[in-house]
């Protein structure tokens, strides 16, 4: 069975209330089984707990005139912070500062997200922001690895995270999930469950991206963005348990979130909306299904609702369209540490790069210029040179 199809099943059962057994752990053996679990027990020790929490991030970022945006963020400890050293360093306080910076006005951040969450646990998180919060402008949502981990079956998973989106939007809120990282990165984590929580993990995230984009809001695909540089720098970009994110980490995510953030408060204007696809960078217009695995393999695509023809729906369901908002960052280390900086005409210096660790300056220069928009991919997820196009757009 695809991906896409994986994805369907699961996001209809979600719909539906169903969901039984632990993760696809069903499919192996006992002595495959045996042999995961001891696995499991290794990597956790290798884990352990380094960190006594996550910093207290809450608090109001910028400044500008006006009341301030209203940011809650919900999830794990990836949403929580766990790994980063400062308030400023986490996800949610990046995001709160790039919105401010574009904005012009001040951003508060209202964290609920707890350390070890499961999906289950964003109904007590929900219910806790909307007491502080009653009408949020925007929520942030990081969910999913500890599903994986603790093999919480999918769609019993998505279901939660699908009601807890709906239930912001009743709310007023723009909602942008982060989906479940690929665990498959994880260095504590030896093969086979390296292989298997690579698989397990990809198909809970094309999952979330259905039933996400079906409940309103619009995801982007977190997957294996750190893997490639998290290989080579490892020292840099994990934390002290390698398993969490360091502060740079952190930076490298929030750079991803950050402008579908900005999309979704309509910071980008007009433009924005009438965004035609551009086939040359992947992006398009296809059933949500197929938009979720096509995310899934590019870690940092942006998933959403879309219509086409004026119909939000085809014979393959919900339309979405897939856009890559996110610049490419510098990739070769040697371009930040042996570069030299060019002399402007007023003396000035710059290479135009921007040191990993800075994680608000880096957020907002990835999302400084976000990138012209969305053409039609076909049934199996790869690039169409015709097809449709989102309602009131014209063909690249």
């Amino acid at each position: 069975m695809g991906r896409a199809r994986r994805a369907r099943r699961i996001a209809a059962t979600a719909a539906y209330g169903g969901g039984v057994g632990a993760a696809g752990i069903g499919a192996l053996g006992l002595i495959g089984f045996a042999v995961l679990k001891l696995e499991a027990q290794l990597a956790r020790r290798v884990v352990g707990q380094p960190f006594d929490g996550s910093p207290d991030d809450n608090a109001v970022y910028g400044a500008g005139l006006g009341e301030p945006v209203q940011l809650v963020v919900l999830g794990d400890s990836s949403a929580a912070g766990m790994g980063a050293d400062s308030a400023h360093q986490t996800v949610g306080a990046i995001v709160a500062n790039g919105v401010s910076a574009f904005m012009g006005r001040p951003v508060r951040l209202t964290n609920v997200a707890v350390v070890g969450a499961e999906s289950s646990g964003l109904e007590v998180q929900l219910a806790n922001a909307l007491e502080e919060v009653p009408h949020p402008d925007i929520a942030l949502i990081m969910i999913g690895a500890n599903d994986v981990t603790h093999r919480i079956d999918k769609a019993v998973a998505v279901r939660h995270l699908e009601e807890t989106v709906r239930s912001l939007r009743a709310a007023g809120a723009e909602v942008v999930v982060g989906t479940c990282p690929d665990l498959g990165t994880i260095e504590p984590v030896a093969q086979p469950l390296r292989l298997l929580a690579r698989r397990w993990s990809r198909d809970l995230a094309a999952a979330q991206t259905v039933a996400v984009v079906e409940a309103g809001g619009r995801t982007v695909s977190l997957g294996d963005l750190l893997g490639p540089e998290f290989a080579e720098r490892p020292h840099e970009l994990f934390s002290a348990d390698r398993f969490h994110p360091s502060p740079a980490g952190y930076a490298r995510a929030a750079a991803a979130l950050l402008p579908s953030v900005c999309a979704a408060l309509g910071l980008w204007g007009a433009a924005d909306d009438h965004r035609v696809p551009d086939a040359r960078r992947g992006e398009g217009v296809s059933p949500v299904a197929v938009a979720a695995v096509q995310a899934v393999r590019d870690p940092g695509t942006e998933v959403s609702a879309t219509a086409v023809e004026g119909e939000s729906r085809g014979p393959r369901g919900r339309w979405a369209v897939l856009l890559r908002r996110r610049r490419t960052p510098v990739s070769d280390r040697s371009e930040l540490d042996g570069q030299t900086a060019d002399t402007g005409a007023d003396g000035s210096t710059g290479t135009g790069a921007v040191n990993p660790t800075d994680g608000a300056a880096a957020a907002v220069a990835a999302a400084s210029q976000p990138d012209g928009m969305p053409t039609m991919v076909d049934g199996d997820g790869g690039p169409g040179d015709q097809g449709h196009t989102p309602e009131g757009s014209a063909p690249a």
